[in-house]
């Protein structure tokens, strides 16, 4: 059990330096090291990653840096689908085709999750280039903001609870992309407040659906909180310019190949 913390403090330290999404890292750790069913390390990152954002959202809150009327229209897409996917589990069963599909989900968000990160301070760069008035969007897609959020928040409710991914960097670039006047720590403020609801609510229903370890989820814990906490005391003084590339690339690495052995295995299965 041991194991399990350190891994928990070594993601977190990961997260802490480049915050970059501990879904993106646990949920594959969990399966290629520890050999965790999809669906097991699926359920248990969920609750995992909802005891981590917890506190961040309390430490972003007190300091008034999240737009809870944002919060509210990605929760109210976000939490049914998320209800709803649920929902859909335990009505057609953990089957092998539904571990693969679960799977494929997980390597794709990872691989999304690895671009979006190499490219996020170049989308950053665009916005603060763009000069469209004081929203930073045309009129059209301003009219069409608070709806898109909505939809976002459905998808990210999918793929969060199929996945575990998808409520850290996903989100996130969602929100540079349709709020890109907010300042920064307002955006990551926000993401981490939608993400523990979202993750709360996906890992409770795996939970109802057997597939999480909670012995396990515990010495996660254990390890990951103050790992986050020393991360983020090195992140200032290591170079992010290295760090974030390298742990894009090991993501893609990972998600790519993740992906490969899935989809060989459900060729030779059929």
């Amino acid at each position: 059990m041991i194991a399990f913390s350190l891994a928990g403090l070594l993601v977190g330290v990961a997260v802490g330096v480049t915050g970059v999404g501990g879904g993106s890292l646990m949920t594959p750790l969990l399966i290629l090291i520890f050999g965790f069913a999809p669906s097991a390390a699926v359920g248990t990152d969920l609750l995992y990653a909802a005891g981590t954002k917890g506190f961040g959202t309390w430490l972003h809150g007190r300091q008034q840096t999240v737009d809870w009327s944002v919060v509210g229209l990605m929760a109210s897409g976000s939490l049914p689908a998320a209800v709803l996917t649920i929902f859909w589990l335990h009505y057609v069963g953990l089957d092998p085709w539904v571990e693969h599909l679960m799977t494929i989900t997980l390597c794709v968000a990872i691989i999304a999750t690895a671009v979006l990160t190499l490219v996020r301070k170049r989308i950053m760069a665009r916005i603060g280039e763009e000069n469209l008035g004081e929203s930073g969007l045309p009129p059209r897609l301003l009219a069409l903001r608070p709806a898109i959020t909505v939809v976002g928040g459905v998808v990210l409710g999918v793929l969060v609870t199929l996945s575990s991914v998808g409520a850290g960097v996903l989100g996130t670039t969602l929100l540079l992309l349709l709020y890109p006047r907010r300042a920064a720590i307002r955006i990551v403020g926000t993401d981490i407040a939608h993400a523990v609801p979202l993750t709360l609510v996906a890992g409770m229903g795996h939970l109802s659906l057997g597939t999480t370890d909670l012995p396990v989820l515990g010495f996660l814990l254990l390890g990951s909180l103050p790992g986050i906490y020393l991360g983020t005391r090195l992140g200032s003084r290591l170079p992010d310019g290295l760090l974030r590339p390298i742990i894009s690339v090991l993501l893609l690495v990972i998600g790519a190949s993740m992906l490969f052995d899935s989809v060989v295995s459900l060729t030779s299965a059929g």
